[in-house]
């Protein structure tokens, strides 16, 4: 079903739309998806990590774990090597993990908007280094994502500044548009995500989509009249 012509609203405003990136706009989880990557090239020692991935995996689709607890188990896997000492396994994993999982639809919906002038911005909890190569993919020219800390060139396995996660994707975009001198009011608003965390976000838009939702998110959607679509 091509749903494409429903989503453009026609409005004196600039539209903005908001995409969500991890079982959204790709077909799995990237944060999940590297570590079981890095697994596989050695990196990551499979006995004592895999189960701690997937139940990281787990607690995050229940909605059940923190913000900083999520985020810094996963940006703690860049710790102690420099950005450059990683950018052939990320060139890697791009090719060999992600391209494949984007959906041919998806690439649509997103060249779909862009081509109709809307601002179009990737909003993902996972950390920068992983995604800003997907999001370049995609032809997204706006990447805001949770940042990974960087320390005398090398990444600490920390992060730095507010998560971009549940609330914190609502406080990163009034901040990201207010660097731009704009407000979220300015613009007709759309976001597309897949997850009951991001329900702070998509409360915060004018036209909330749900991608593939959840069940608490797909509850949500139905209860309030919310558009619903797959991208798979």
């Amino acid at each position: 079903m091509d749903v494409r012509p429903r989503l453009i609203e026609m409005s004196a405003r600039p539209r903005l739309t908001l995409f969500d990136l991890d079982n959204t706009l790709l077909s799995g989880d990237s944060d999940v998806l590297w570590c079981n990557f890095l697994v596989q090239r050695g990196v990551l020692d499979s006995t004592s990590f895999s189960a701690r991935n997937a139940d990281m995996d787990e607690r995050y689709r229940a909605g059940t774990v923190s913000t900083q607890v999520f985020s810094e188990f996963y940006v703690s896997m860049l710790r102690g090597r420099a950005p450059e000492d990683w950018e052939s396994l990320r060139q890697d994993f791009l090719v060999n993990e992600i391209i494949h999982r984007v959906p041919f639809v998806a690439q649509a919906l997103v060249q779909h908007h862009i081509n109709a002038g809307d601002l179009v911005v990737m909003t993902t909890a996972t950390n920068r280094f992983i995604t800003e190569l997907t999001a370049r993919h995609l032809k997204i020219e706006n990447l805001i994502a949770t940042e990974p800390e960087l320390i005398d060139g090398k990444f600490t396995g920390r992060t730095q500044d507010t998560l971009n996660m549940r609330d914190g994707k609502v406080v990163r975009l009034h901040a990201w548009l207010a660097a731009r001198g704009e407000t979220l009011t300015d613009y007709a608003s759309t976001a597309y995500s897949d997850s009951i965390n991001d329900l702070p976000l998509l409360q915060a838009v004018d036209t909330p989509i749900v991608v593939d939702p959840d069940r608490r998110l797909s509850a949500w959607a139905s209860e309030h009249g919310h558009l619903s679509l797959s991208l798979r």
